[in-house]
């Protein structure tokens, strides 16, 4: 983990590093098995912690962050030029929170529901390979 990142994972309350670091390695988990992905590069942007798909330029951008002035979510964020909310939407609409096109939220009390999140984070990384741009 590059240093500017580890202090930002440093940074989060106590209750909420270990499922900020849990979104996380749910990332590379999926980034690691997904055909096409590559090595994921991990930076800040716009100060929250940011996974690219550098190498292979497969897919968009994931951000995660915590927010003090919602401190009972955490947020997984893609580009908002993207159709990908509006599929998750589709898809998961019964079991996530949206919040416009670019945004899910998940509860800090509760469990990731790791499948969704799982397809989701997917999605996300493989987007241009399967939009065929």
């Amino acid at each position: 983990m590059k240093c500017k990142v580890q202090q930002k994972f440093s940074s989060y309350p106590d209750q909420i590093k270990p499922r900020m670091e849990n979104l996380r390695d749910l990332i590379y988990e999926v980034a690691k098995n997904t055909e096409g992905v590559g090595k994921l590069e991990e930076t800040l942007k716009w100060g929250e912690p940011a996974y690219l798909t550098s190498q292979t330029k497969s897919g968009t951008t994931i951000r995660i962050d915590w927010k003090p002035k919602n401190p009972d979510q955490i947020g997984m964020y893609v580009s908002c030029n993207t159709t990908l909310v509006s599929t998750f939407r589709t898809m998961f609409g019964d079991d996530l929170k949206f919040e416009g096109n670019r945004a899910i939220y998940f509860p800090v009390d509760k469990p990731l529901p790791k499948k969704q999140v799982m397809i989701c984070i997917q999605m996300a990384l493989r987007y241009h390979l399967d939009k065929g741009t």
